[in-house]
């Protein structure tokens, strides 16, 4: 017995839609929505960071490509560089390992400065606060938030 409300779908459509309807959104292998740009992403809108949605290899980035900005990975490793930063932070060597090398020279001359003065009371307040900027700086290498000397995300 068949039903009489049962319409069986037109399966000479694109996706079983009547009439090829296209979903908001949604590209469809050989169609281009008008007023869409390639990937089914409006004007103005910005696509995936890999072409076609799949993580591969890239030619210019040859250590990968971070999925939020777009940007191509540094060749530094922000674990190698967290990791310098926070035991030799004071001479700054975190720092010349990414590429920042006037921040590095600013915690190197602050360390250089700071041995002298800690004859005087003072040099030790001014190591501290050295030793205060490493740490956190390194914690900023960990989690990622500082970039190498060309402007590059450090890579996991």
């Amino acid at each position: 017995m068949t039903d009489p409300y049962y319409q069986q779908p037109d399966r000479g459509q694109p996706y079983g839609y009547p009439g090829g309807y296209q979903q908001p959104g949604i590209q469809q292998p050989g169609f281009q929505q008008p007023g869409f740009q390639p990937g089914g992403y409006p004007p103005g809108v910005p696509g995936p960071a890999y072409p076609g949605g799949f993580p591969g290899p890239t030619p210019g980035a040859p250590y990968g490509v971070d999925p939020v900005t777009g940007l191509p990975y540094s060749d530094k490793s922000k674990i190698a560089a967290g990791l310098l930063q926070l035991f030799f932070g004071h001479l700054g060597v975190g720092r010349f390992y990414i590429g920042s090398t006037t921040i590095g020279l600013i915690q190197l001359c602050v360390f250089l400065v700071s041995i002298p003065l800690c004859l005087v009371v003072i040099g030790f307040f001014t190591w501290a606060a050295l030793g205060l900027w490493a740490f956190i700086d390194a914690i900023m290498m960990f989690t990622g938030s500082v970039r190498d000397g060309h402007g590059r995300p450090l890579r996991p």
